[in-house]
Parts: C-alpha cells; sequence; structure tokens
C-alpha cells in the first residue's frame, strides 16, 4: 500500500476544509409569468419556473417590448375587474438580501393597451410607477430593487391607475451578499435601493451580468450602454488587459466592466452626465473607474475632482494612487438628496489632465414602509372569505401599504409606538355583501367604526363584537341578521351610534343598552319584528334568566317524554284486551257442550240415588 506525504496530506486536508467552507450559490427564483410549465431560455439555458398558485389575474401570449426582455412567450396580466391590487406571494424564501426584478410585457390583442402604466410595490412598498414612452427605453422594461425578505415570503404588487391593465412577463428574486452596495450608517432593513441607472460607458452593447461572465452572486445586474455623454465631449477607450480587484464581495462587479471607458478631450475637458429623477429624494451614487488608458502610467498624470449637482463631491480623484496601480478597479460611493428633477454627475480635471470613468450606477434610497400588524391582516383575510368580497376590492398585499394603494373599505392608522399601521375603521355599506360576519372581526381590536349597512349579511351577530372597547360607530342595518342582540354589547362604553334596524332580530334589547339611551347614545332598533323591551318596541313578557328557560325546556321534555311513555303503555293494554277478547269469542261452542254434559251427569247421579233409596224403604226385590 502507497503512502502518502505528509505534506500532500496536509494539502488534502487544507483543500476539503476550504471546499467545506466555500459560499454557497446564491437562491434564485425566476418565474415566467402565465406559463404552464417550466421553460429554459437560450443561450444560457436559463431555468424559468411555471407560473402556478401565486396569484390571480389572466394567462395570455406575450409580445416582448424589447429585445433585452427574457425570450419568454407567455404573460399575465390583471384586468380591473379582479382589483386594483394584484400580487404574486413567494414562499419558503429564505431570509437574505435579494435583487428584486420585474420584466414588463405587451399583449397583442386588439382590447389590450399595448402600454399600460401602472404601479409596483415590494413588501409593501411602492418602488416604480411606469411612465409613458416605456415601451421605447431599454431600461425602462423593467424595474429592479434591493431589499430585504426576513419572514419566508416575498409579495410584489401591481397597482392599477386607471391607464390599461397590468401586464407581467417574469419575476426574479436573485439574492446577493448581505452587505451589497453598503453606503454608510443609513443603509440595513428598512431600506430598500431601487436601481436608477447602471450605465456601462464606451460600451456600444446592453449587457447582463451573465454577459460579461460575472460572478452569480452579483445578481445578474443590466447594464445599459452609453457611448457617449454628448456634444463630442468624450471619446471611448477600451482594453483587453486583465482588471485587478473587480470581481470582490461584497458586490462583485464583472471584470469587463472596466476594460471601456469615456475619457474628455482637449476640446471639451469636462465629462458631464445629466439624467432625471424624481424630486426630493435621496440617491445613493457609485462611480466606478479603472486606469486603462496606456498613456497614464504613473499617479499623479490625471487629477480630477467629481461634482454632483455642482456640489464637489471628491476632490483630486487619482485613480493609479487611489487604486494602487493602473488596471486596477476602484469604486466611490457618496449618497446626495435631490430637490429638482435633474442629477448631474460632473468631472472635471485639474489643470492638464483629462477625465476618466468606466461605469455609472444610480439608486434611488427608499424607506421600507411599516406593515400593517399581521394579526389584523389575518382577520381582514377571514372577513374578506366570510363576507364573500368581490373581486373588484382588491384585498391583496398589505391592507395599508403602499400608501397610495389601501384597500377599498378599510382605513388605516399608523401607531408610532408599534411603528405598524392597523386598522380603525371599515367601510362597506352598500357592496352587495351575502355572506356572515365572522367571529374573527373581534381580532381587529383597534376599530372605531363598522358600517356594513344595505348589503344582505346574513346569521347571527358575532358576541364578539363586545370585545372591540373602543368602538364608536356599529351600522349592521338593512342586512339579514337574526337572532337576538349579544349581551355583549353593552360592553361597548364608547359606543356612539348603534343601528341594527330593518333585520330580522327576536328578543329582548339587553338591558345594558336600553341603559346607555339616559347617555346620549344613538340607537334604531326599528324594523325587526321580534324584539322588545325599550320604549319604541313592542313590550316584552316575563323575562326568564337563562337558567330558567333551560329549565322550563328540560321540564317540559320530561313531560313530554313521560306522556309519549304512558301512551305507549295504554296502547298495549287495550291491544292485549282486544286480543283475549278475541280468543274467547273463538272457543264460546265448545264451552256450552262442555257445561250441558256436566248438567246431565249430575242429573243422572241424582236419578239412581233416588231409586236406591226407594228400594231400601219396599223391601228386596224377588226374581222369578
Amino acid at each position: 500500500m502507497q503512502r502518502i506525504p505528509f505534506l500532500s496530506r496536509i494539502l488534502l486536508f487544507c483543500l476539503a476544509f476550504s471546499t467545506c467552507l466555500a459560499k454557497q450559490p446564491p437562491w434564485v427564483m425566476r418565474i415566467s409569468c402565465g406559463a404552464r410549465l417550466n421553460v429554459h431560455t437560450a443561450p444560457t439555458n436559463t431555468l424559468w419556473f411555471k407560473d402556478f398558485a401565486y396569484t390571480g389575474g389572466i394567462p395570455a401570449n406575450a409580445t416582448l417590448p424589447s429585445y433585452i426582455s427574457p425570450p419568454l412567450k407567455t404573460l399575465r396580466y390583471f384586468p380591473l375587474s379582479s382589483g386594483p391590487n394584484n400580487c404574486y406571494n413567494i414562499n419558503n424564501v429564505p431570509s437574505g438580501h435579494y435583487a428584486v426584478r420585474v420584466f414588463f410585457g405587451l399583449d397583442g390583442h386588439p382590447n389590450f393597451d399595448n402600454e399600460p402604466l401602472f404601479d409596483i410595490s415590494v413588501e409593501g412598498t411602492q418602488i416604480y410607477s411606469l411612465k409613458s414612452g416605456w415601451t421605447n427605453q431599454d431600461d425602462q422594461v423593467f424595474t429592479e430593487a434591493l431589499v430585504f425578505l426576513n419572514d419566508g415570503t416575498a409579495s410584489l404588487c401591481f397597482h392599477s391607475t386607471g391607464h390599461g391593465d397590468p401586464a407581467i412577463l417574469s419575476i426574479e428574486i436573485l439574492q446577493v451578499d448581505d452587505r451589497a452596495y453598503y453606503f454608510g450608517p443609513a443603509w440595513g432593513h428598512g431600506i430598500i435601493l431601487r436601481t436608477a441607472a447602471r450605465l456601462s460607458c464606451g460600451n456600444g452593447k446592453p449587457k447582463f451580468d451573465v454577459d460579461y461572465s460575472g460572478d452569480h452572486w452579483g445578481g445578474d445586474r443590466f447594464w445599459s450602454p452609453i457611448k457617449t455623454f454628448g456634444q463630442g465631449s468624450d471619446l471611448a477607450t477600451s482594453t483587453e488587459s486583465s482588471i485587478k480587484m473587480a470581481s470582490n464581495a461584497p458586490n462583485f462587479y464583472p471584470e469587463a466592466l472596466y476594460q471601456t471607458a469615456l475619457v474628455s478631450t482637449d476640446t471639451q475637458p469636462d465629462l458631464a452626465y445629466t439624467m432625471d429623477v424624481d424630486p426630493n429624494r435621496n440617491y445613493s451614487i457609485w462611480l466606478h473607474f479603472a486606469e486603462i488608458d496606456s498613456s497614464v502610467t504613473t499617479a499623479g498624470k490625471r487629477v480630477f475632482d467629481i461634482l454632483i449637482n455642482g456640489d464637489v463631491a471628491f476632490e483630486e480623484v487619482d485613480v493609479v494612487k487611489m487604486s494602487g496601480d493602473r488596471y486596477t478597479a476602484l469604486v466611490l460611493n457618496t449618497t446626495v438628496a435631490v430637490n429638482g428633477r435633474a442629477l448631474t454627475i460632473s468631472l472635471h480635471p485639474k489643470e492638464g489632465s483629462h477625465a476618466i470613468i468606466n461605469a455609472i450606477e444610480v439608486f434611488e434610497i427608499v424607506a421600507a414602509e411599516s406593515k400593517t400588524l399581521l394579526e389584523e391582516v389575518r382577520a381582514l383575510q377571514s372577513l374578506k372569505s366570510a363576507l364573500g368580497l368581490p373581486l373588484r376590492f382588491g384585498w391583496n398585499g398589505d391592507p395599508c401599504v403602499p400608501q397610495q394603494h389601501p384597500w377599498n373599505g378599510a382605513d388605516c392608522l399608523y401607531d408610532k409606538t408599534s411603528s405598524k399601521w392597523f386598522i380603525d375603521g371599515l367601510g362597506l355599506d352598500n357592496q352587495g355583501l351575502r355572506g356572515f360576519l365572522p367571529n374573527d372581526i373581534s381580532r381587529l381590536l383597534h376599530l372605531q367604526s363598522i358600517n356594513l349597512s344595505d348589503n344582505s349579511i346574513h346569521g347571527a351577530i358575532p358576541p364578539s363584537i363586545g370585545s372591540i372597547a373602543g368602538l364608536v360607530v356599529l351600522d349592521l342595518s338593512y342586512n339579514l341578521f337574526n337572532g337576538s342582540i349579544p349581551e355583549s354589547l353593552g360592553q361597548l362604553t364608547s359606543l356612539r351610534r348603534l343601528n341594527l334596524n330593518g333585520n330580522s332580530l327576536s328578543g329582548r334589547v339587553p338591558a345594558a343598552l336600553g341603559g346607555r339611551l339616559l347617555h346620549g347614545t344613538s340607537f334604531n332598533f326599528t324594523d325587526n319584528a321580534g324584539l322588545c323591551g325599550i320604549p319604541g318596541l313592542p313590550t316584552c313578557g316575563p323575562h326568564l334568566s337563562a337558567g330558567a328557560k333551560i329549565g322550563v325546556a328540560f321540564g317540559a321534555s320530561v313531560g313530554f317524554l313521560l306522556m309519549v311513555i304512558c301512551s305507549m303503555c295504554w296502547w298495549k293494554r287495550r291491544q292485549n284486551i282486544l286480543r283475549a277478547q278475541k280468543i274467547a269469542a273463538r272457543g264460546a261452542p265448545y264451552a256450552k257442550a262442555r257445561t250441558h254434559l256436566s248438567h246431565d251427569i249430575q242429573l243422572t247421579r241424582h236419578y239412581n240415588h233416588g231409586n236406591a233409596r226407594t228400594a231400601a224403604e219396599n223391601g228386596p226385590i224377588l226374581l222369578s
């Protein structure tokens, strides 16, 4: 047996140990919207999962708005009849940091708006609104954001704005490094970074990270090409030399990104790029550099300032000096507040030098919305099911956020103490509801107003409503409620208006409610044929306690049972008598014969006895 040298064993152990410690591949979920089967797309053989059990909407054939869109043949669209809010709810997502990307599609159907405009939210936070003309811009046929997902689910919602039906081609959830795009102390789980622009300078073709053979932990970013900033201010340059320090954690930029660049000229020494942005927002800006110009060999040969909207962000940038060498990646990041609608990045060379830039990334910093209390969300979902709420209500996603698209009929209030939203009002009057009111409504502990009037809600009023201590208004009028008014409603000390008129309620109005008439509370119990017990309603009969009612019912039941038993015994006895009489009638001739025979025998015996006595008296009789 050949022995392995000690050094070789050490090397093998180290190799095995490093392999065990190697980072696992990122978690990935890609959905081909509207697809009934899994799909693989060329040229990378990328797997897209079928669209099943995530959401509502209608599958349809897709028309791709851009050649950068994934080559998929289906989409899913959401007509307004299915509600203004529609969500993809994806489960079993490991906790982590993710790049979430949604591609939009077009449907060639004649009745379909060829450029629908709608809003997109992720985890209850609105991140994007489609703008007119998006079909003509490659970088606007999708939206992308970096977000932390921590509860095992991902919720992506599409909100109608009245300009066509939202149509979704694909959804991607791509795990990135937990520290990706860290920009300072404000960065964290409460922050979403929405991609506003991502440019590869000096490049002529749009590329994804996968086209660059980039690391999968980069999130497969899309880089839009920009050959020039315009007005002859720059020249494109490139190199085939390797770039050091490019694909490093946590952002893992592809090396090829730094192999092209724009360089300013003698006639226009400043480099300036301007883009449209939403005003009054904060933006995180990432600028990429590598000295790839062969004429610049040492530090000090190229020095420039970087200004953002006229303010100096970085002074005396020397790429070779700051990166440590030529052909070495350098990334600079800053955060700026933008009040206007334009963001301008300017590179101003110092005396005797030109500016250079390889790539630009701009992210809008979005504060993640606080969500609604989970217990109240579940209560509303139970209410939605019990009341048979029509699809047009669009009760999908979070009831209160995004704030631009709350649920119809649900009023929200923000609690600063818990940093959560809760439901303080339900207004579902005159909506054609035909279900019943579930006990789970009591889980909406912050309700102050409930208006379900003018519907066809049936069944009993749940006693659990009495536990909603802050309830001020309860209007259940003109429905089909039956049974009695729960005693628990008398516990609602904050109640100021109670409308139960126009139902089929019966029994005595709880005394506690009647007593509240003296406290200025407004009640309406009319049009309930069976109610009694307060002024304006019929007088109730003798009032029995619940125990007495049970006793009466029990006594009546026992009496009825005894009556039934006695009736059965009488009936059985009667049947026995009738049966005996029938038997006696059948046996009568035989009984008469026996009586005559007995009489004859007795007469014979008497006659013989008499003859014997006469013979004795007359003496013996002689025979001749």
